[in-house]
């Protein structure tokens, strides 16, 4: 059978370089937009399987031809590619995000790229469901969504700020979360009562369950050291 090795080209290969940051987008970010994606990362590892992708702040390259022109999601999915770690991603190596995640918080930390021109390469990468969570947003427009639909990305109508999270078969909504007063979450529900909980909150909340019980413990054997008198 033949391979590339046995194929002669007719000239020397000219490999194009994809480096993992660039000047150009190193304009820093606030404590708060670097909390809600660190949020946001956590949130997305727990509702994956170990066969799916997740990437926070990475380049994600889409054209092959021109290295300058990629995207750098808070936040991104790509189903059936197992976990790995990796400082760009490729779409001709490693397929194309299902999921783009925006958080954009302007009041404080500056955009590389415009809105039309990030929404512009989401469509020409072609992610399949893209969110953006607008932080500075007047309430009740700060979560927006779009779909592709027959090649095109169409945004969907968002009601309450809660919509569908495709992708995971879950619920995108907005809830206080660490110390920040609003953040980007993941529900099982639509209402968010049954959100999905970081490695940090379920530490968190077994040992809050542990502390209650032992309290519960030291009560009662009080209690029965009082009747014993």
């Amino acid at each position: 059978m033949t391979s590339l090795d046995d194929i002669q080209h007719l000239r020397p290969v000219q490999p194009l370089h994809f480096p993992s940051s660039q000047p150009q987008w190193d304009l820093g970010q606030s404590i708060r937009h670097l909390d809600l994606c660190t949020l946001l990362r956590e949130i997305l590892l727990a509702a994956v399987t170990r066969s799916d992708s997740v990437g926070c702040d990475q380049f994600v390259y889409f054209d092959a031809s021109r290295p300058k022109r990629c995207l750098a999601p808070d936040g991104m999915v790509k189903l059936g590619v197992p976990q790995e770690q990796f400082l760009s991603w490729k779409t001709w190596e490693n397929g194309t995000p299902e999921l783009g995640i925006e958080i954009l918080s302007p009041s404080d930390t500056p955009e590389t790229l415009t809105s039309e021109e990030k929404f512009e390469r989401y469509h020409a990468a072609g992610v399949r469901e893209l969110v953006v969570f607008h932080v500075d947003g007047p309430v009740g427009k700060r979560l927006r969504a779009w779909d592709r639909i027959d090649g095109d990305l169409v945004e969907r109508m968002v009601r309450d700020e809660v919509t569908p999270c495709l992708t995971l078969g879950m619920w995108w909504v907005l809830r206080p979360a660490n110390d920040q007063p609003v953040a980007l979450r993941l529900a099982r529900d639509a209402a968010g009562g049954d959100l999905v909980a970081t490695e940090r909150e379920k530490t968190a909340a077994e040992r809050q369950a542990k502390e209650a019980a032992l309290a519960e413990v030291a009560r009662l054997q009080a209690l029965l050291g009082e009747r014993a008198r």
